[in-house]
């Protein structure tokens, strides 16, 4: 399945949450669903939805929680299946798996307004860890590794503005931020009640599993 590249709002409207996909722009009263939000409040109500059956509940929350992170769906459900073998919730697993990847730690550090930008980012070969430059974002990161803007990045006028943005924000409580050296460190494996993903992931597991 390739990558979705339409409008980042109409996954949103699709969900009807909030997914974090279009940056600042989510923040504002310009998001979609900021919009039918306040209309539902002056009273103005949409369409009652059908009702979804089992199968709807786990395939929706499975296709929720892989715009979330912004992967195909090949991709996703071999990230399933890695976590799936290791000890443990395999829920928990799975969304520590797809905290640690590069793209997502590249964005969750601020270095990227969107998980998406950030993504391109390192496609671009703007990042190193641990003094080597990684330009694959699916790279998993570690405890103790260090992710940093490579030295002829450090100019870019995108990612000077973003590691300011970020000095100003606080990061999870996993990774450590250096906004000066545009770095940061991987303190600890993510938590689950550190992970602010918006879905039940008992129920991805249950749609794999059927």
């Amino acid at each position: 399945m390739s990558r979705y590249i339409g409008p980042s709002c109409r996954l949103c409207k699709a969900e009807g949450i909030k997914l974090f996909l279009k940056a600042d722009r989510c923040y504002t009263a310009k998001c979609p669903i900021t919009k039918r939000e306040g209309a539902t409040v002056r009273g103005k109500k949409g369409r009652p939805r059908a009702k979804v059956s089992e199968y709807g509940i786990r395939l929706r929350e499975k296709q929720k929680l892989r715009r979330f992170y912004g992967m195909t769906e090949t991709q996703f459900k071999r990230f399933f299946e890695i976590a799936n073998k290791q000890k443990g919730q395999t829920g928990h697993n799975f969304l520590g798996l797809l905290e640690r990847r590069l793209d997502n730690v590249v964005y969750r550090l601020g270095f990227g307004n969107s998980r998406k930008q950030a993504r391109q980012l390192v496609l671009h070969g703007h990042f190193r860890v641990n003094g080597k430059r990684v330009d694959i974002p699916s790279y998993l990161v570690d405890v103790g590794d260090v992710v940093a803007v490579m030295e002829k990045s450090r100019d870019i006028a995108l990612i000077k503005e973003n590691a300011e943005v970020a000095g100003a924000k606080k990061a999870p409580e996993w990774l450590e931020l250096n906004s000066e050296k545009i770095e940061g460190k991987v303190l600890s494996l993510p938590a689950r009640e550190q992970i602010d993903a918006p879905v039940t992931e008992q129920l991805v597991v249950e749609f794999y599993a059927r």
